[in-house]
């Protein structure tokens, strides 16, 4: 069984899923309170706390498993970019031996936004996407990426 739980962030609520150990399974930056009625176990409320303060730069947190041998590659490659930086969907793609369209792929299926930090991921000439969504989704990238030292 699954347990999602709900965290206030600055830009709106963030919805974590957990599993009966408090595995961390996946993390998205929406989510409403009838759809997460769990406590949030402390210890990720006090990294999240303390990321949103500035105190945590980067989660440090292996990426997911759920996904193929390539993403997970990809996952691996976004977890490695420090944050204030960014790096572009080009740039990864070279690190690891791909191409751009590829990269963005498998950046708008990583199940742990914000904790592998996709949102540092940039197209060359501009924000380019995030976590398959709209402008209320770019909106909390460029939050992010200001919370982080970045402007773009």
């Amino acid at each position: 069984m699954n347990y999602p739980c709900l965290y206030a962030a600055p830009f709106g609520n963030i919805t974590l899923v957990f599993d009966h150990q408090h595995n961390l399974l996946e993390l998205h930056l929406s989510g409403k309170p009838e759809y997460a009625p769990y406590p949030l176990p402390e210890a990720w409320r006090h990294k999240l706390d303390d990321y949103f303060a500035g105190r945590l730069k980067n989660f440090g947190h292996p990426v997911s498993k759920q996904g193929t041998a390539y993403q997970q590659k990809v996952w691996q490659a976004i977890a490695e970019i420090p944050a204030g930086q960014v790096a572009t969907y080009q740039d990864l793609a070279r690190k690891i031996g791909s191409h751009p369209r590829a990269v963005g792929g498998a950046c708008g299926k990583n199940p742990l936004a914000l904790v592998v930090p996709c949102h540092r991921v940039v197209a060359k000439h501009g924000l380019g996407g995030f976590s398959g969504g709209g402008s209320e989704a770019l909106n909390i990238k460029r939050w992010l990426l200001k919370h982080e030292g970045v402007e773009i």
